[in-house]
C-alpha cells in the first residue's frame, strides 16, 4: 500500500515516471469530477501496477530519474488528475487538455463536485475552489461561512476533503531482469482491460521510443505544425505514413527490427511527402483546412508513392492523376472497411505500376468504372463524402459570390477572404412545408462570402434570384442553379435539387476528367490560395446537430474522428450493409476494440449482417455516448460515486431472490419500459433535463436492469441529483419503481431503499408513502 501523499511526491521527484509507450492524457472533466467524489466519499478507485526498473527506458517527455524508478503502467489518468488537483499544476510528464481538471470546486452543503459556473456559484461562499484548497487549509476557507448553522458541518467536510492525501493506493510492481518493453506493454494491456489499451500504433510507437526516447516529441512538432495550419491529424496516422515510406507494409509490426536511425530518416521523409501533398490539395483542389479533407487514409498511399517516385506531384499532368486517384478513394470510402488490407493492395499496386495501378486498382474494385452521378448528391448532410466535392468544385470552378459578383478566390476576395456554406432555400420557408425533411440536402447547399449570406438572409430564392441575375449575370449558373425561374418556388423543391444534383454531377465530372488526362484543356492549372471556411450551425436541422454534437463530445473523450454518411460493404459480396452517420473503422480509439457503427436508420440497413462481421451497431447517439460514459466512469476506478455499480450489489438476504417477471409477464415488462420512456421524456418536456446516460441504459441493457442498477448503486445517480435540484423527484425511476403497478416486479429491500431516498430527500408524494 501507498498513500497519495507519497505518490505525489514520488512524481514531483522524478522517482515515479511515465513510459513513452503510453498516451496522454484524455481523461474528460466528468471522469473527474467522478474521481473526485469517489475518493472523498472513499469509495474504492483502483490500484496502481508499476514497473521497478534500473534499465535505460523510454520515459515520457525524455525525464529520467536517479538509479531505480517506477514506471506507472496502470493508473495514469488517475494519478495525473489527483497531482494536478491537489498540487495545482500538471505533472512534468504531462500531455493533454488541462481544461479536463482546471477549475474544480466543492460544495460544502451539497458536497457536490463541479467545474467553475459563474452565474451558479459567484456570491455563494460554499463553492470552494478544490486547488486552493490543498495549497491553504480549511480553517482559511471558514470564516466565510462561520455565520451559517451548519458551518462546523461545512468544516468538518473541508477537513475531510483535504485528508484524501492520506488515502491507500493498493500497488503492484513487477520487476525482472528478463522485462523489457514488449513484455511490460503485454502486461498493461492484460490488466488495463477496464481502462485505455494501447493500440497497434501505440505499440509500435513504444518500440521506437525505447530505441529513441525523442520520436514522440518529433512526431507532436509535426502534428503541431500541421494543427496551425488548419490540418489535424493524428500520432497513429503520422506513424502509418512512415510505415509505409520505411518499409511498403501497412502493419506496424514490420518497423521491427528497424534501427532508429532508418526510421527517423523515413519519418523525415514521410513528413515532406505530406506537406507536398497538402500543397497540391489545397492549390489545385482548395483543400485547404481541415473541414474540407478528405480521405485521410488515402494519405499513407501518396506517401508510400512519392517514396517510390519523389517527382510524382511535380509535374502538373502527373500530379492531376494522383490527386485524381485520391479523390475518387475518398469519395467512395475506399478505406472505410478493412484498413490495413486495403493500404497493402494499394501499396503493391503503386510499386508495380505507379498511380496507373492505383487507378486500374480502384476501378476494378467499383465495377469497372469511375464515375459521378446525380444520385451521389442525394445526401442530406454536411457530414457526406460528396460536402467536399461541392466545396472543392466551388473553389476550382470559377463559382461567383453572389453580392460582389467574384469569384471565390482568395486572391481575388481580397479582405472578403472567408466562406460561409448558405441555405439556397432557406430553413425558415421549408421548415413548416412538406419538404422540411430536406432543409440539408447538398444541392441546397453553396458557398458565399459572410456578407453577402447575412445580406440575402432569409429570402425567397424567387427574390434574391433575380436580383442577383440582374446584378451579375452569370452568377447563378457558376454555382449551378438551374435557370428555370419556375424550379425557384417552394413548390418545386424536389424538382429544384434534381436539377442541380444533375448540374453538379456534370461538373464534377468535368472536372475529374480534366485530372485523369492531366489538367485542364488549355494546360494551365490554377493555384488557389486558402480560404477560410465559416459555418453557421444555426440553421441545421436537429438531426445533424445531434450527430454533430455527438461526435464532438466523443472526441473531447478521447474517441477518434469517425467517418461520416460512410457506405459500409460486405467484404464477401460487395453489398452495401448500410451507409453509417458515423463509423470507427478502427473502434472508438485507433486500433482498439471492434469497429463501431452509428446507424440511426436501421430500417434501412443490414444491422444482422453488420454485427454477424462483428461491428458494435448503435441506432441511437444517446445509446453510444452512454456506452462511452460507462466505459469511462469503469476506468476511473470500478465505482465512481456518480455512477451506477457495473453490477447490482445485494444488501441482505431478502435481495437475493430477485422477482423474475421474464417468465410470465411481458405485458408488465413492456408497461414498465413505456414507463421509463415517459419518465425522460417528461424529465426533458417538463423539467429541462436531458438525460443520455439513461437513455443509453434503457437501448444497451433493458429497462428492467437499469431500474435494478440504479437502485443498488451506492450512491444516488446524476439524474436523481439533477432532478433534485430542479424539484422533479416525482420523475426519478426510485419514484417509478414504487408505483403499485410495478411491484411485483422488484424486490421488498429495493422498494424500500427508493423510498428510503426519495424520503431523504424531501420528497413526500404519494409514490413514497407506498408500503
Amino acid at each position: 500500500m501507498a498513500k497519495l501523499s507519497m505518490l505525489l511526491d514520488q512524481i514531483e521527484s522524478g522517482t515515479v515516471l511515465l513510459p513513452a509507450f503510453q498516451r496522454g492524457y484524455v481523461w474528460n472533466r466528468e471522469q473527474v469530477r467522478n474521481l473526485m467524489s469517489s475518493i472523498y466519499q472513499g469509495h474504492p478507485v483502483g490500484g496502481l501496477l508499476m514497473w521497478e526498473t534500473a534499465t535505460d527506458v523510454a520515459v515520457t517527455g525524455g525525464i529520467r530519474g536517479n538509479g531505480t524508478h517506477l514506471l506507472l503502467l496502470d493508473g495514469q489518468q488517475r494519478m495525473t488528475t489527483l497531482y494536478a488537483i491537489i498540487r495545482g499544476r500538471p505533472p512534468a510528464f504531462f500531455h493533454g487538455d488541462e481544461k479536463a481538471f482546471n477549475d474544480l470546486y466543492f460544495n460544502v452543503d451539497t458536497e457536490k463536485f463541479q467545474f467553475y459556473a459563474p452565474t451558479k456559484m459567484n456570491g455563494d461562499d460554499r463553492w470552494i475552489n478544490v486547488s486552493e484548497l490543498f495549497a491553504s487549509s480549511p480553517v482559511d476557507f471558514y470564516p466565510a461561512f462561520a455565520d451559517h448553522p451548519d458551518a462546523k458541518l461545512y468544516l468538518q467536510r473541508l477537513n475531510q476533503l483535504s485528508q484524501i492525501t492520506k488515502h491507500d493506493f493498493h500497488q503492484e510492481e513487477i520487476t525482472g531482469a528478463d522485462m523489457n518493453v514488449d513484455k511490460v506493454v503485454e502486461i498493461f494491456n492484460t490488466v488495463n482491460s477496464g481502462g485505455t489499451k494501447l493500440s497497434k500504433g501505440d505499440l509500435a510507437l513504444a518500440q521506437r521510443c525505447a530505441k529513441r526516447p525523442e520520436t514522440r516529441q518529433d512526431m507532436r512538432e509535426y502534428l503541431d505544425r500541421w494543427e496551425g495550419a488548419g490540418f489535424s491529424f493524428s500520432l497513429d496516422w503520422l506513424l502509418r505514413n512512415a510505415t509505409a515510406v520505411a518499409m511498403g507494409r501497412a502493419l506496424f509490426s514490420s518497423l521491427e527490427g528497424m534501427s532508429a536511425a532508418d526510421f527517423d530518416s523515413a519519418l523525415r521523409k514521410s513528413v515532406d511527402h505530406i506537406d507536398a501533398f497538402l500543397d497540391a490539395a489545397s492549390g489545385r483542389l482548395g483543400l485547404d483546412h481541415h473541414q474540407v479533407l478528405m480521405g485521410r487514409y488515402a494519405i499513407p498511399v501518396i506517401s508510400r508513392l512519392l517514396s517510390l517516385d519523389p517527382s510524382a506531384l511535380q509535374n502538373s499532368a502527373h500530379r492531376d492523376r494522383v490527386l485524381f486517384w485520391y479523390i475518387h478513394a475518398a469519395l467512395r470510402g475506399r478505406f472505410s472497411g478493412s484498413t490495413e488490407t486495403t493500404l497493402q493492395v494499394d501499396y503493391d499496386a503503386a510499386k508495380t505500376n505507379g498511380v496507373d495501378g492505383l487507378i486500374d486498382t480502384l476501378e476494378r474494385s467499383r465495377g469497372g468504372t469511375l464515375d459521378i452521378h446525380a444520385d451521389d448528391f442525394e445526401a442530406f448532410t454536411r457530414g457526406s463524402r460528396f460536402y467536399p466535392l461541392l466545396y472543392m468544385l466551388t473553389r476550382v470552378k470559377g463559382a461567383r459570390d453572389f453580392g460582389s459578383g467574384l469569384e471565390l478566390k482568395a486572391e481575388s476576395l481580397g479582405k472578403l477572404t472567408s466562406l460561409e456554406m448558405h441555405h439556397i432555400f432557406p430553413k425558415a420557408l421549408l421548415d413548416k412545408g412538406p419538404h422540411s425533411g430536406q432543409v440539408n440536402a447538398i444541392a441546397n447547399f453553396c458557398f458565399l462570402t459572410q456578407k453577402s449570406n447575412l445580406e440575402i438572409g432569409k429570402k425567397h430564392p424567387q427574390e434574391y434570384f433575380a436580383e442577383v441575375e440582374e446584378r451579375h449575370p452569370g452568377a447563378l449558373a457558376s454555382q449551378w442553379i438551374p435557370t428555370d425561374p419556375d424550379l425557384w418556388r417552394v413548390e418545386r423543391y424536389p424538382d429544384f435539387l434534381q436539377a442541380r444534383r444533375e448540374l453538379l454531377a456534370q461538373a464534377a465530372r468535368e472536372f475529374l476528367g480534366e485530372l485523369r488526362d492531366g489538367g485542364a484543356p488549355s494546360g494551365q492549372t490554377q493555384e488557389l490560395t486558402p480560404v477560410q471556411l465559416v459555418t453557421d450551425a444555426a440553421d441545421d436541422d436537429p438531426r445533424a446537430v445531434q450527430i454533430r454534437e455527438l461526435i464532438e463530445e466523443l472526441q473531447r473523450n478521447g474517441c477518434a474522428e469517425p467517418l461520416t454518411d460512410a457506405g459500409i460493404s460486405d467484404p464477401d459480396t460487395g453489398r452495401e450493409l448500410a451507409v453509417a452517420e458515423a463509423f470507427w473503422p478502427d473502434g472508438l480509439q485507433p486500433g482498439q476494440g471492434r469497429p463501431v457503427v452509428l446507424e440511426l436508420d436501421s430500417d434501412q440497413a443490414d444491422v444482422q449482417r453488420l454485427k454477424e462481421l462483428d461491428y458494435d451497431v448503435f441506432t441511437s447517439p444517446d445509446a453510444l455516448l452512454g456506452f462511452v460514459n460507462r466505459q469511462h466512469a469503469e476506468a476511473a476506478g470500478g465505482g465512481a460515486a456518480n455512477e451506477p455499480d457495473a453490477q447490482p450489489r445485494p444488501q441482505d438476504a431478502a435481495e437475493a431472490s430477485v422477482p423474475d417477471a421474464s417468465a410470465g409477464d411481458g405485458a408488465l415488462l413492456r408497461e414498465f419500459g413505456s414507463a421509463m420512456r415517459r419518465v425522460y421524456q417528461r424529465a426533458l418536456d417538463e423539467a429541462g433535463y436531458r438525460a443520455p446516460r439513461f437513455l443509453g441504459m434503457l437501448a444497451d441493457i433493458g429497462p428492467l436492469e437499469t431500474a435494478r442498477r440504479l437502485l443498488n448503486a451506492p450512491a444516488v445517480s446524476d439524474c436523481f441529483a439533477e432532478l433534485w435540484e430542479r424539484g422533479r423527484l416525482d420523475l426519478t425511476v426510485e419514484a417509478l419503481v414504487l408505483d403499485e403497478r410495478f411491484a411485483p416486479l422488484f424486490t421488498d429491500a429495493e422498494a424500500t431503499r427508493a423510498r428510503t431516498r426519495l424520503e431523504q430527500f424531501g420528497y413526500t408524494g404519494r409514490a413514497a408513502a407506498r408500503g
